[in-house]
């Protein structure tokens, strides 16, 4: 059995997509329904920057999201595939979880990316720039990490935002209480603490405002039939069902990305295969969450011809 899954913001980088662009018709279309969506030139600002206007939350969400589903319509309309017959589950990484519902036909393209600029825009206005800040502890379990974060919040916001892998778990909440946190690593036997460059708090309380404008926006656009069940974020669990996909995706602005148990869950529902589309990210953390599981990730013409061969 195999999933399809969808990485998150971070994965962005200048030049993402030019390449497919120039090789494929079906990339084309793609980055220019998402530019006539927006109607702003996207494409142009993920072909030649600069890098600081791409990793703007409001243009990082659409633009990842157009080259992992340029890579997907490359894979089925020249490989001649279907998601639906090759693909037995998706998901994604906080942003990716809407890239996976776009590829399984609960979300038009134009929806998605109309839903992720929002999405973009929300979050970066729910808290004032400087007040929220986010770390990665590297070396650091569930456990760990959370009694590190009740330590360090001190009556702040200081919560886990994404349990990535075995390794990796990323904290989120007011800038002093995650500072806290990343200078009291030791004491919890975390190997180290990072603060991520990211322009707000993701994934903690302190996102409810975006939360409240995700609803309102997903209640004027709500998901459809979905052709492959998701595997949500904020459960770890299998759904597909648009009512509940719907109220998840308002919790997942603020709950936390529970990837490691999506990727345990998966393989107990008989995953074998994950195939990252658009990204070389969450393939290394399927592989340290199951080292049994194969992975495969997905970027150029080359590793789209790899994985035809493949499947």
């Amino acid at each position: 059995m195999r999933a399809f899954v969808f990485p998150g913001q971070g994965s962005q980088k200048v030049g993402m997509g030019v390449d497919l662009a120039g090789a494929s018709l079906a990339a084309r279309e793609v980055f220019q329904e998402v530019d006539d969506a927006l109607g702003q030139n996207l494409f142009a600002i993920m072909s030649d920057g600069p890098d600081d206007t791409l990793t703007l939350t409001e243009n990082a969400q659409p633009a990842i999201m157009a080259n992992a589903i340029a890579t997907l319509r490359v894979l089925e309309k020249e490989g001649g595939i279907s998601l639906a017959d090759k693909g037995d589950f998706v998901a994604g990484h906080s942003l990716g979880e809407y890239t996976a519902l776009c590829a399984a036909g609960a979300f038009s393209l134009a929806d998605t990316a109309r839903l992720l600029k929002l999405r973009g825009q929300a979050m970066q206005a729910a808290v004032p720039v400087g007040m929220g800040a986010m770390a990665a502890l590297l070396g650091a379990n569930v456990e760990k990490a959370q009694a590190l974060a009740d330590a360090a919040s001190q009556g702040q916001v200081c919560t886990l935002a994404n349990d990535n892998d075995p390794t990796q778990v990323v904290i989120s909440g007011h800038r002093e209480a995650i500072e806290r946190a990343v200078a009291l690593v030791k004491d919890f036997e975390i190997k180290r603490g990072i603060l991520l460059p990211v322009s707000a708090p993701f994934h903690c309380p302190l996102m409810q405002p975006a939360a409240d404008a995700m609803a309102d926006a997903l209640a004027k656009t709500p998901p459809g039939a979905l052709q492959l069940p998701l595997f949500a974020n904020v459960t770890a669990a299998q759904t597909a069902d648009p009512a509940e996909i719907q109220r998840l995706l308002v919790e997942q602005v603020t709950g936390r990305v529970r990837w490691r148990e999506s990727v345990l869950a998966m393989r107990a529902a008989g995953a074998e295969h994950f195939v990252e589309l658009g990204g070389k990210v969450l393939g290394p953390m399927v592989g340290r969450t199951d080292r049994e599981a194969q992975t495969t990730s997905v970027i150029t013409m080359d590793d789209i011809e790899a994985l035809l061969k493949e499947i």
